[in-house]
């Protein structure tokens, strides 16, 4: 299988710490690739329009996207049901996964928006993201224990690397202040050997 991919991209570490959690990571051939929102890559868009990544490249040349589709697909193809629960389990995993992937989309959004000139940013939707992130926060230290007490999935996944990005990408943002719990729960995350592999870089 080959995988469009970057070291910077939290969507594909999601995708690649599913791979190593699931023992697949040595059949995927990773593909170095650059998207930008302004332009098209016109290498990347013949397999996938849209020019984003992780785009997956399957054996026999179907193509998947987006991140869930391709973290599914890895999770059937290592038997089902270990990253993806089924049955009631099921739609607690994909809201988590919903909530650690909508912190992400926002964080890039936010981080857009303030890396702008300081006359072209607009302070409201600076506001708006920071109150967001702020209540997103809150939620997870709620629901740190049971992230702690349910085996890892495409939940705990997404949430994991959007913390992840936070660090990345918002070193100046001190969000363990307050988050004890979700804190500590990040920190045995980040020691697993598939968060060690697939941590950012800037490349």
């Amino acid at each position: 299988m080959r995988l469009h991919w970057s070291p910077r991209s939290p969507f594909v570490r999601k995708v690649m710490v599913a791979a190593h959690e699931l023992g697949l990571a040595d059949r995927i051939q990773t593909v170095r690739t650059v998207v930008r929102m302004g332009t098209l890559n016109a290498d990347l868009a013949p397999e996938n329009p849209l020019s984003k990544i992780p785009t997956l490249v399957l054996e026999d040349g179907r193509v998947l996207f987006d991140s869930l589709t391709i973290m599914e697909y890895l999770d059937h193809l290592a038997g089902g049901g270990r990253l993806v629960p089924a049955g009631d389990a099921r739609w607690t995993a994909m809201t988590r996964h919903a909530l650690g992937n909508g912190l992400l989309d926002l964080l890039i959004l936010w981080r857009n928006e303030r890396d702008k000139p300081h006359g072209a940013r607009t302070q409201e939707w600076l506001d708006s993201f920071a109150a967001k992130t702020a209540a997103t926060l809150d939620h997870l230290e709620r629901d740190a224990p049971s992230l702690a007490g349910t085996p890892l999935c495409i939940g705990q996944i997404a949430i994991g690397c959007a913390l992840s990005y936070l660090d990345f990408r918002f070193p100046d943002l001190p969000w363990r202040d307050g988050h004890p719990a979700l804190a500590g729960w990040h920190a045995e995350f980040s020691a697993r050997p598939s968060a060690r592999a697939t941590e950012a870089v800037d490349d």
